[in-house]
C-alpha cells in the first residue's frame, strides 16, 4: 500500500476511533493554548515527532491511553470562561495542570477531575439556551460532532 493510501486509511480510522482526525483535535489545541506543536507534546508526554506522525496520519492511534486522557483534560479546559477567554495565566494553569496529571483510563474511570466543570458547563448552556433547543442542536450535530451533541442533549435533558 502506497504512503497516501495509508494515510487517507489512517484518517478514516481516527475518525472511527475518535471522532474526527487527531490532527483536527491537535492543531485546536495549538490554537487555543497559543503554544508550538513541540510544547503540547510535552504536556501530553508524547515525542514531538510522535505527535506529528499521529496528526498527519501516519499512524493512525495514541499508544499510549494516559496521553489521549491528557488530551481530553486539555480539551476540556478549553471550556473553563477564563481558558475560553484568553487569559494567559489561565492557560499556563492549564496546561500545567494537564502536564503534572497522572490521570487513569479505565472502564469506570473518567480521565478528568470533570465532574465539577460539567456540571458547570451544562448549566452555562442551560442558562443561555432553552432545553428543546439544545436537544433540537444536538440532533443537527451528531452525525458530524458526536461527542458535542451529546453534551448538548445532555444539557437538554437535565433542564
Amino acid at each position: 500500500m502506497d504512503d497516501h493510501k495509508i494515510v487517507q486509511r489512517n484518517i478514516a480510522l481516527q475518525r472511527e476511533w475518535y471522532g474526527e482526525p487527531l490532527g483536527d483535535r491537535v492543531r485546536r489545541l495549538v490554537v487555543a493554548f497559543d503554544v508550538s506543536q513541540a510544547y503540547l507534546a510535552e504536556v501530553l508526554g508524547i515525542s514531538a515527532p510522535m505527535l506529528s506522525q499521529v496528526m498527519s496520519g501516519r499512524r493512525a492511534k495514541i499508544g499510549n491511553p494516559v496521553v489521549l486522557a491528557r488530551m481530553i483534560m486539555l480539551e476540556r479546559k478549553c471550556l473553563i470562561p477564563e481558558v475560553a477567554a484568553g487569559h494567559k495565566e489561565a492557560l499556563m494553569a492549564a496546561l500545567e495542570d494537564v502536564r503534572d496529571a497522572r490521570p487513569t483510563v479505565g472502564r469506570d474511570t473518567f480521565p478528568v477531575n470533570a465532574l465539577s466543570e460539567e456540571r458547570a458547563v451544562l448549566s452555562a448552556l442551560r442558562d443561555i439556551a432553552e432545553d428543546e433547543d439544545l436537544i433540537e442542536a444536538a440532533k443537527r450535530l451528531d452525525d458530524d460532532f458526536p461527542a458535542l451533541a451529546d453534551l448538548l442533549r445532555r444539557a437538554g435533558q437535565q433542564g
